[in-house]
């Protein structure tokens, strides 16, 4: 006797989807689309704590992070520029998670995302990251990787700046990273 149906067993093993059945790379990509499509934080603030511009010579990208800090935390996060939909994207991603957190929550996001960039898996299964593991993807591509870090690095820039707080109020505007002091942590991946 013979059956047209294979034999049992156990199911075939899916590979990571969502619910829906969607392949996870599919909603990531369209969750980096939607940011890009339409930026979360995207203009400016009346009275910025801290503003810092960066501009990626290679490719570019331009970011224009503006951020409110009172007592240790950012109160407001905006951004302006242009550039590729990874910039866009992470710095859109970037500033809702960056919102309301402490200035040690934002290092350590920035630590984490760094090393998501740069293909650790750790941080790619880390909850903290939240929607930004959907950038996880932009590691395979080195050329792409600082697209997607612009935004992070001027996060960094703008702490640093807060920090060290500056005779015009804490504001500072860079347009060109190589233009920067060089410092031990003065490491922008442009």
């Amino acid at each position: 006797m013979t059956s047209s149906s294979p034999p049992p067993g156990p199911p075939a093993r899916r590979s990571a989807a969502s619910p829906a059945g969607a392949p996870l790379s599919s909603l990531y990509q369209e969750l980096i689309l939607d940011h890009y499509r339409r930026p979360r934080n995207r203009g400016g603030l009346e009275q910025p704590s801290v503003r810092v511009t960066l501009h990626n010579p290679v490719c570019g990208d331009e970011i224009d992070l503006q951020l409110a800090i009172a007592a240790d935390r950012v109160g407001s996060i905006r951004f302006a520029g242009h550039g590729c939909s990874i910039s866009q994207a992470s710095a859109s991603m970037m500033t809702q998670q960056a919102g309301g957190r402490t200035l040690p929550e934002i290092r350590e996001l920035i630590d984490l995302f760094t090393e998501l960039m740069h293909g650790s898996a750790p941080a790619a299964a880390d909850r903290r990251l939240g929607d930004l593991r959907a950038l996880q993807g932009v590691a395979r591509f080195p050329v792409r990787i600082k697209c997607a870090l612009l935004p992070w690095d001027a996060l960094a820039e703008a702490l640093r700046t807060h920090e060290a707080g500056s005779p015009d109020g804490g504001k500072i505007a860079v347009l060109d990273p190589e233009g920067l002091p060089e410092g031990e942590d003065r490491d922008l991946p442009l």
